[in-house]
């Protein structure tokens, strides 16, 4: 089915800003615009499931920036929704506060016009993709809840992500959980098994054949009989989920937390966000090539 065409929301209090980044969006997205924090919220309140994007000015009158951010992520709707702030506040405070606060992306001005458009294209990617997950979920969750002990193996982007929509309807909150179980899984093909590094996907998405380039490798011949396994247990008070991969491991610490450092990279956050937003805990193994994450049970 042909995805709909993107509906980003931009918030800025200066209308030649609202001026500029819609003409930058406006060949490729459908835009709408707020001039201040209080409009946008009422917007987005009235009509929740309308946007795909928020593009967000952290300082302006009446509701700032992280005020609105802060009510997104206390709605069941909303919360799901990547909001990308643009803003001038740019210290490593700043932008940790931002990361933390549930920011999915943080652009700094001034920011060139590529730059913008590739965080959105990501952005977008990763709506459409976690709506196509909810729609799994939704199949998924009448027998799961009983499931005690499973183990499942998987080699391409399409089972991780039906195989994680499966599992995390065992799980509390599944809607939570399956967002970074999708993350840890898709790690453990492209950059496991595939080998695709940190900077080989940076200009992949830059070039949009990051698809093509996941494809192509999981028909060569040294990567063909790879797979990945994931193991569920379930105990009285808490879900141990183990996800292994037979590729080589990698430097897994830098990536526990949303780094301001990368914060302009168009990708990069999905171990952070299963680490702050989805589980318990999540625990790197040996080398790498293997994760724990743990969610606590009532």
């Amino acid at each position: 089915m042909e995805k709909h065409k993107a509906h980003i929301l931009i918030v800025d209090d200066e209308e030649l800003n609202l001026e500029i980044i819609s003409e930058y969006l406006f060949d490729s997205y459908k835009i709408s615009t707020a001039e201040d924090g209080a409009i946008a919220w009422e917007m987005l309140e009235k009509t929740p499931e309308a946007f795909d994007v928020i593009l967000l000015d952290r300082m302006m009158p009446n509701m700032n920036g992280m005020e609105v951010l802060e009510k997104i992520k206390h709605h069941p709707i909303l919360q799901y929704c990547p909001v990308i702030f643009q803003t001038a506040k740019a210290s490593v405070t700043d932008i940790s506060e931002g990361l933390n606060a549930g920011a999915f992306y943080y652009l700094t001005k001034p920011f060139e016009e590529d730059v913008l458009l590739s965080v959105i294209k990501t952005a977008v990617n990763d709506r459409f993709r976690y709506q196509q997950i909810q729609d799994n979920l939704e199949q998924t969750n009448l027998t799961m809840g009983k499931l005690n002990s499973a183990v499942f193996e998987f080699k391409n982007l399409e089972d991780a992500r039906s195989i994680a929509s499966l599992v995390s309807n065992a799980c509390p909150e599944p809607e939570k959980i399956v967002m970074g179980l999708t993350e840890l899984m898709v790690n453990a093909i492209e950059h496991g098994n595939l080998g695709i590094t940190y900077d080989e996907k940076s200009v992949l998405n830059e070039q949009g054949s990051w698809i093509n380039e996941v494809a192509n490798r999981l028909q060569m011949e040294q990567n063909i009989n790879k797979v990945a396994s994931i193991s569920f247990q379930r105990y009285a008070d808490k879900i141990e989920i183990t996800i292994t991969d037979q590729g080589n491991g990698f430097d897994w610490e830098s990536y526990m937390d949303f780094d301001p450092s990368r914060v302009m990279d168009n990708h990069g956050r999905g171990i952070a966000i299963a680490n702050k937003l989805s589980f318990s805990s999540v625990e790197y193994c040996g080398k790498g090539n293997e994760v724990l994450v743990k969610l606590a049970l009532d």
